[in-house]
């Protein structure tokens, strides 16, 4: 039975790391949700064939897919014999793996969703935006970064594998993707609410990752800081940083929706547990 729009749900979950055997595990034991939405707000695998395999199960469990890159999937395939797609080209192949699956990529028409919220259209915003390292503090010059990260820590892996390429660097493709998609998104209709998804946090202050405190400047752009205002977000989906939180900053709920990996998620509880309930106007967020 096909369900009424009213009755539809929108839900999200990022950062399932299928590379995790009890994670893909754990996914193929996702009941059937109808008609629902479902939200993939990155970092699914860093294998092409495991993202195939992910989101052509989920489509059996899913009305529709809406899918945004993580660093993870962004990752240049360093496996003996592999296709080693760099930086947007990996990005591009990706999205044409997706849309053959079914599904709404960042390169695709926003879709609106079947009910509009108090009179007002609402569309569901897939964002892939990257980071510029514009989140590190104010007194570490860019070239000092990396002596910086690993007075605590090692340095981020995306600095070995995930390549920029054509771009001379990553803040280069960050400020490229933000000028297309701020473009997009001043150009929906007059008086549009949103869903804005980004991987990455659309803000500085909604960060806390106390483990690995100087990761900060590979957590987003401050161009986007008032993006939820801009652009009318009723919520705003993020993932990467493995912290599952809700905070509301000027009306908006800005969502934290990642799984994470085995240690970091009780399996008894299934993934299923862990979808967050997304649904514009449902207050229970």
């Amino acid at each position: 039975m096909k369900a009424e729009p009213g009755n539809l749900r929108l839900w999200a979950i990022s950062d399932l790391h299928l590379a995790a055997e009890v994670n893909r595990n754990a996914l193929a034991e996702i009941p059937d949700h109808g008609a629902d939405w479902l939200i993939l707000a990155g970092d699914i695998a860093e294998r092409e064939e495991v993202f195939v395999d992910a989101v052509n199960l989920l489509g059996t469990r899913f009305g529709k897919l809406i899918w945004v890159p993580g660093n993870h999937d962004l990752w240049t395939d360093q496996r003996p014999g592999g296709v080693a797609r760099r930086g947007d080209s990996r990005y591009r192949h990706l999205v044409e793996l997706a849309r053959a699956a079914g599904v709404v990529t960042p390169e695709d028409p926003y879709p609106r969703w079947p009910v509009d919220l108090d009179g007002e259209s609402v569309f569901i915003a897939p964002l892939f935006l990257l980071y510029d390292y514009s989140f590190r503090p104010e007194d570490v010059p860019l070239a000092d970064l990396k002596d910086w990260v690993r007075e605590k820590h090692a340095v981020p892996v995306d600095e070995v594998l995930l390549d920029p390429d054509p771009f001379d660097d990553r803040p280069a493709w960050c400020a490229a993707r933000c000028a297309e998609t701020e473009a997009r998104l001043a150009a929906l209709p007059e008086g549009a609410r949103t869903v804005l998804i980004n991987h990455w946090p659309l803000r500085e202050d909604l960060i806390w990752i106390p483990r690995v405190p100087r990761f900060v400047p590979w957590c987003g752009t401050r161009a986007t800081h008032d993006w939820h205002q801009r652009f009318r977000a009723i919520d705003v989906v993020t993932g990467h940083l493995h912290t599952r939180r809700t905070d509301v900053i000027d009306d908006t709920r800005f969502h934290e929706v990642s799984l994470g990996y085995p240690r970091q998620w009780d399996q008894s509880r299934g993934i299923a547990d862990y979808l967050r309930d997304v649904t514009p106007g449902n207050a229970r967020g």
